[in-house]
């Protein structure tokens, strides 16, 4: 047994093993070559993320999506690249909505270099994913195009709120299938596309990539309350500070809402209140990682990841289908 990508994966097959490794190594490779200019603080600046490291999570999953066609095909590395780019990219303007601090493990690229500079290198990586995908087809443009509009209103949704009577938690899953659930639908769509696999495998990794997706960012709300900075390689309790409603938060919501447990709602009344005192965060956490709230949220997770890993079962029984079945387990595994 290997161990190839995120979360430990382990690869049952000496042959897929290499050839993702492979793969890896050449999308790794592309991503430096495409985060170059002319310019040397351009360069310094695009490529500030891409060497912190990182899952690479959605080059992975065209990498094993591809096994259902061609796996060498030429198109594959690149479509990896694109979606890796655009994730990249993303990342950039969320640490300035965010105004976090940390990202990776390192700091972000708008508390080093300042807001402009952060907000325009993710454009720069947007243009070199526009770039690569223009040799890719016009339907492979037509694709990122469609989950690129996904992504930016899952995002304006997030800003915007659920309209009134609608349900916060089923606007919520709707904003994450935009901001997150998007491009790992593409990934799988990519690798399969690419590969040259039948329409309707196309369809299935398609399918599975956005619950997969879904449940990956489920597992980030359980891990932005329950982690430590060192799993997850930003501070604890960010998206908390800034307001963004995570699932355990507004599971915790409907509970106070519904029962009126004092405990509860004096809970809400601090998520609701100034956060910037790292005392006060500190307790919102503590009562948070022991609140009925955060495992309803992990169960949420699972159920996510348990319909993703349905989704496959119409693909034949192969190394790689092996392996993204424990994807959506390693996934559940990250939640706790």
């Amino acid at each position: 047994m290997t161990v190839v990508g995120p979360f430990g994966l382990s690869v049952r097959d000496q042959a897929l093993e290499t050839d993702v490794q492979a793969g890896l190594a050449a999308v790794e490779a592309g991503l430096l070559e495409a985060t170059k200019s002319e310019v040397p603080f351009i360069t310094e600046a695009a490529q500030h993320l891409v060497r912190a490291g990182g899952k690479r999570f959605r080059p992975l999953l065209v990498m094993l999506a591809s096994r259902f066609g061609d796996p060498y095909a030429p198109g594959i590395v690149p479509s990896a690249v694109v979606v890796e780019l655009t994730h990249l990219a993303t990342l950039y303007h969320d640490d300035v909505m965010d105004e976090a601090d940390v990202r990776r493990g390192v700091a972000s690229a708008n508390a080093r270099w300042g807001n402009s500079v952060a907000v325009l290198t993710g454009d720069f990586l947007f243009a070199r994913a526009s770039h690569i995908l223009a040799d890719l087809g016009p339907e492979a443009v037509r694709i990122q195009a469609e989950a690129f509009e996904r992504l930016v209103t899952g995002q304006i949704l997030e800003t915007a709120g659920p309209r009134d009577g609608r349900d916060p938690v089923e606007h919520y899953l709707d904003v994450i299938a935009g901001k997150t659930g998007s491009l790992i639908a593409v990934s799988g769509r990519f690798g399969a596309l690419m590969s040259g696999a039948d329409e309707s495998v196309v369809d299935i990794l398609t399918q599975y990539g956005e619950r997969l997706g879904t449940a990956f960012q489920l597992a980030d709300d359980v891990l932005d309350i329950a982690s430590d900075s060192h799993e997850s390689g930003k501070t604890p309790g960010t998206d908390l500070r800034e307001g963004i409603p995570t699932l355990p938060v507004l599971r915790l919501r409907e509970t106070a809402a519904r029962d009126g447990n004092p405990d509860d709602l004096e809970l809400v009344r601090l998520l609701d209140g100034d956060l910037t005192d790292d005392a006060v965060l500190a307790d919102v956490l503590a009562r948070l990682r022991v609140h009925p709230a955060l495992e309803q949220a992990r169960r949420d997770t699972i159920r996510y990841a348990q319909d993703a890993r349905a989704t496959l079962a119409p693909l034949p029984e192969c190394f790689a289908k092996s392996a993204l079945e424990e994807l959506c387990d390693a996934v559940v595994h990250r939640a706790g």
